[in-house]
C-alpha cells in the first residue's frame, strides 16, 4: 500500500505521521518526501478495519492537509517511466555499472542478439560490443561522453557512451556507471534523411497510382536512404531519370548537386575529360561530390569508358586534373539503363566488376502498359502543367479519349504520352480532348514484335517472345507458383520454363 500525504511546511511532521506507523505495527517498506514537501509511505497492505482507522489520525496530524492512496511512489514512477521510455527505443541500449557489467538492456538489444535478459545481465559489455574499451574509460579520472565506431553483431555501429552520475551530500558528483546506445549506419540514414529532407514529399513529382508503381516508390524511398550505388532498369521513356532525382532529394545528399553523365552523348575521348576534368573545367565526379552522380544509358558506355569508371570506383577516389590531387569520392552513383545488363555481361559486352559495383541495389521501372491505372492522372497531370505553359485552361479528357488513352499499349511510354498529348493540346481549339485530337502510331505497329522479313521458324520465334515475356514478368512474381498462376500454367511447366531459358534471381534482377 502506498499513501500520499499533501501537508505543510512543519519542523517533525514526518516524525508525527512515523509514530502513528509505529503505534499501528506497521512495517514502513519506503518513505519519499519530493520537491513540493508531499509525503509518499510505502508500507505492506493491511486489514480494512485498520486502515479505516489510520487515515483518520493521519488527517488530524497538525499541518496535513490531505490523504490518499497511490498507485506508485515517485521512484517507482520514474523508474517506470525510464524503463518504458528504454523499451520503446528502437535501438540497442545497454545501462552498465561502474565496472563496465550489464545491468539493464532494451528489447532491441535481446531481439538482435536472439538471447533472453537474464543472460545478458552481470556479463562485461566487451563480450558484446568491440571497439572501444568501456572499462578503461569508466576507470578514467572524469569520463566525458563518447561517440565512438563499434562492432556489434559483426556489423558497425555508431555509439554515444555517456557517463551517469549522482549528486552527493556535498554538492559534487559520483559516478554510477554507464549508457551505451547503438545506432546502426540504415538508421542513421533514415535520420539524416529525414533531418535534410524538403519540406515538400520529394517523391511527389513520381506519381503512383498502380499498385506496381507504388511498390517501386516504397522501394526507392528506402533505398534513397542508403549511399550505395543505385541501377535503375525500365524501358525508354518510363521517368527513370526522374525517380533517379526523387532518390537524390529525398537522400542526405540532397544539399549536394545532382550532376547527369549521358553516356550515349560521350565519346571515348570526352568521358574521361567529363568525368574527371580537366585543367580549366572541374569534371563531373568534382562537381558531384557531396551529391549524386546520375549516369544514364549506363549500357552504352564504351569498354575503354568502362575501364575508367573502375579504376575510379575501385581506388575510391580520383586525380583532379587541375591540381593533380587524389581526392577522395564522396559521390553517390545512380545508374539508368532500358537493357539487360546481366545478358550484357553474358555476352561479354559490359564489365562484370562494373556491373557488381553499380549493381548493389536495383529498382525496376514498370512500362506504362502495366500501370493502366496511372494513365488518365499521368495525363491529366500532364494537361495541367502544358497549360500553364500554353496559358490556357486545362481541357476536360472525353470518355472515348479516356478509353483510347487506356487501350494504347504505350511503346514510349510516360514521354510518349507526355508529347502525344502536348501536341493535341497546341492544336485544341475548344476545352474537351477527344480521340481524334490524339495522333499516335497505331496499336497494331506498335506492338508488333516481327520483322516481316525475319529469320528462322515460327517455333524460335515463339520461344523468343516467351522468353522475353516471362523475363518480364519474373520481377514481379518471382515465385514460380505466383508466376504460374499470373499466366495460367501449371507450377511444373512454369519450373521447366524457367531453367529451360536460365531465369532465375542472379540472372534477373528483381
Amino acid at each position: 500500500m502506498r499513501l500520499e500525504i499533501t501537508c505543510q511546511d512543519r519542523l517533525g511532521i514526518t516524525q508525527d505521521v512515523l509514530d502513528i506507523l509505529v503505534n499501528y505495527e506497521i512495517d514502513l517498506r519506503g518513505i519519499e518526501i519530493d520537491e513540493s514537501g508531499k509525503i509518499f509511505l510505502n508500507f505492506p497492505n493491511i486489514e480494512f478495519a485498520d486502515f479505516q482507522h489510520l487515515m483518520p489520525e493521519i488527517r488530524r496530524i497538525e499541518g496535513i492537509t490531505d490523504v490518499k492512496t497511490t498507485p506508485f511512489m515517485p521512484l517507482e514512477r520514474e523508474q517506470n517511466q525510464l524503463r518504458a521510455l528504454l523499451q520503446t527505443l528502437p535501438d540497442p541500449v545497454f545501462s552498465l555499472d561502474t565496472r563496465g557489467r550489464i545491468l539493464l538492456v532494451n528489447e532491441a538489444v535481446t531481439a538482435s542478439l536472439e538471447m533472453p535478459v537474464k543472460t545478458l545481465l552481470g556479463n562485461d559489455i566487451a563480450e558484446f560490443v568491440r571497439g572501444f574499451n568501456v572499462t578503461r574509460w569508466l576507470d578514467s579520472k572524469q569520463p566525458k561522453p563518447q561517440t565512438q565506431k563499434v562492432k556489434f553483431i559483426e556489423q558497425d555501429f555508431l555509439a554515444d557512451i555517456l557517463p551517469v552520475v549522482i549528486p552527493d551530500a556535498e554538492g559534487s558528483t559520483i559516478l554510477a556507471g554507464a549508457l551505451l546506445m547503438l545506432k546502426s549506419e540504415f538508421r542513421l540514414g533514415q535520420q539524416l534523411t529525414v533531418f535534410h529532407q524538403a519540406t515538400s514529399d520529394s517523391f511527389s513529382s513520381v506519381l503512383a497510382n498502380s499498385a506496381a508503381m507504388k511498390k517501386v516508390v516504397r522501394e526507392a524511398m528506402r533505398m534513397s536512404e542508403l549511399d550505395d550505388a543505385l541501377m535503375i532498369f525500365g524501358e525508354t521513356g518510363t521517368g527513370k531519370a526522374l525517380l533517379a532525382r526523387a532518390c537524390h532529394e529525398a537522400s542526405r545528399r540532397a544539399s549536394g548537386r545532382f550532376v547527369t553523365l549521358q553516356c550515349s552523348a560521350l565519346p571515348d575521348p570526352l568521358f574521361e575529360q567529363s568525368l574527371l576534368g580537366t585543367a580549366d573545367e572541374p569534371g563531373l565526379l568534382e562537381q558531384a561530390q557531396g551529391g549524386t552522380l546520375f549516369i544514364d544509358d549506363v549500357a552504352e558506355m564504351s569498354p575503354l569508358a568502362q575501364a575508367v569508371l573502375q579504376r575510379v570506383l575501385q581506388q575510391g577516389g580520383y586525380t583532379e586534373s587541375s591540381s593533380g590531387e587524389t581526392q577522395p569520392l564522396d559521390v553517390r552513383i545512380v545508374c539508368a539503363t532500358q537493357h539487360d545488363l546481366g545478358q550484357k555481361v553474358q555476352e561479354g559486352a559490359f564489365r562484370e566488376d562494373v556491373y557488381y559495383r553499380l549493381n548493389a541495389l536495383s529498382l525496376v521501372v514498370p512500362p506504362l502498359r502495366d500501370r493502366k491505372s496511372d494513365i488518365v492522372p499521368l495525363a491529366e497531370r500532364c494537361l495541367k502543367q502544358h497549360s500553364v505553359k500554353l496559358g490556357r485552361r486545362p481541357p476536360k479528357l472525353s470518355k472515348s479519349c479516356v478509353d483510347y488513352l487506356m487501350a494504347y499499349p504505350w511503346p514510349g511510354n510516360v514521354r510518349q504520352l507526355e508529347n502525344a498529348l502536348y501536341r493535341a493540346l497546341s492544336l485544341l481549339q475548344g476545352n474537351e480532348l477527344s480521340k481524334e485530337h490524339i495522333q499516335l502510331p497505331s496499336a497494331a505497329t506498335s506492338v508488333s514484335i516481327v520483322p516481316e522479313d525475319f529469320e528462322g521458324s515460327l517455333e524460335d520465334e515463339v520461344k523468343r517472345f516467351e522468353k522475353d515475356l516471362l523475363k518480364r514478368l519474373y520481377p514481379y512474381y518471382p515465385s514460380t507458383r505466383q508466376l504460374a498462376k499470373k499466366l495460367g500454367l501449371s507450377h511444373t511447366a512454369i519450373a521447366n520454363k524457367l531453367r529451360e531459358y536460365d531465369i532465375n534471381k542472379k540472372t534477373v534482377k528483381l
